[in-house]
């Protein structure tokens, strides 16, 4: 149940458009239903992107955004963010269920087409605009140093063990609190930090963030929120949605998004990959000799 003691969710989007509705024009209103039904998508398509996705311009996307009353698409994307911040991930789940009905059939559909979503966004402009940025910064690393903390730490045990078998030197960040400095401690000139930093920024990577730009250190952050400071402050920004919006975290776009930087760093270091793979294989014959 909600906690009584907690503020009232404000969510001026939805505020602004039941006051509007009634007023708009059918391309607007159009514009506006689509930034309701899929606001995740909303923080990280630009004008051309969303008109695309709708069916109209861009400037008619733009419009209707400033007929409900916001300055623009950056203004709309801050309101989004932050009504998005509010809801706590009991509340998510509740939505989950009472959109699938509790149903285990429908609910497994759901996740399908959840998952469908977010690994549409890995294929956008966007994406494949920044993705090759990345790549260069991970390659070109002396070594790639993996932040992730919480459920995100398996994640980034998981992309550094493949690096490993790549031959890509790796360094992993997933402790929380004061444990997390130690291993800070061990960060060097020529590392290039990869964050998994999802939903609110947690004190752990601003902490990582900042010591980074102490150490001028390049960090291509992969993130749900384009609006969260990291993203302001990381060198280059991978949007990976988790789910639809407000409903059940998903990783499934992000583990998509890790293969593919996976999948380039082997082709820019084929000769790297092979013998580290060659090496992998020897000693697992060693091992396995009784």
């Amino acid at each position: 149940m909600p906690d009584p003691r907690q503020p009232p969710q404000r969510d001026v989007f939805a505020e602004r458009h039941a006051r509007c509705r009634d007023r708009l024009s059918p391309g607007f209103r159009k514009v506006a239903e689509f930034i309701d039904a899929n606001r995740a998508d909303v923080l990280t398509l630009s004008a051309l992107e969303l008109g695309r996705a709708i069916g109209t311009s861009d400037a008619t996307v733009v419009r209707a955004v400033q007929a409900l009353g916001f300055a623009g698409l950056q203004d709309l994307r801050e309101a989004l963010a932050e009504a998005g911040e509010t809801g706590t991930a009991a509340d998510n789940l509740s939505r989950a269920w009472a959109a699938v009905d509790q149903s285990a059939d429908t609910a497994m559909d759901g996740v399908i087409l959840s998952l469908l979503d977010t690994l549409a966004s890995l294929r956008s402009d966007r994406t494949r605009r920044v993705m090759p940025e990345a790549l260069k910064i991970l390659h070109m690393a002396r070594r790639i140093v993996v932040f992730g903390v919480g459920p995100t730490a398996h994640i980034a045990g998981y992309f550094a063990a493949r690096l490993r078998r790549k031959g890509r030197r790796q360094l992993v960040l997933d402790r929380t609190g004061t444990g997390l400095a130690d291993q800070l401690l061990d960060l060097e000139p020529g590392d290039a930090v990869l964050m998994l930093a999802h939903g609110r920024p947690t004190r752990e990577a601003e902490a990582v963030m900042a010591e980074a730009a102490q150490r001028r250190l390049p960090v291509v952050l992969i993130t749900d929120c384009a609006q969260q400071r990291p993203a302001r402050r990381a060198t280059v920004t991978l949007v990976i949605p988790r789910g639809r919006d407000g409903r059940v975290s998903m990783h499934g776009a992000t583990v998509a998004c890790l293969e593919m930087l996976l999948v380039g760093l082997a082709t820019t270091g084929r000769t790297t990959a092979i013998g580290t793979l060659q090496e992998l294989e020897r000693l697992r014959k060693l091992t396995r000799q009784g």
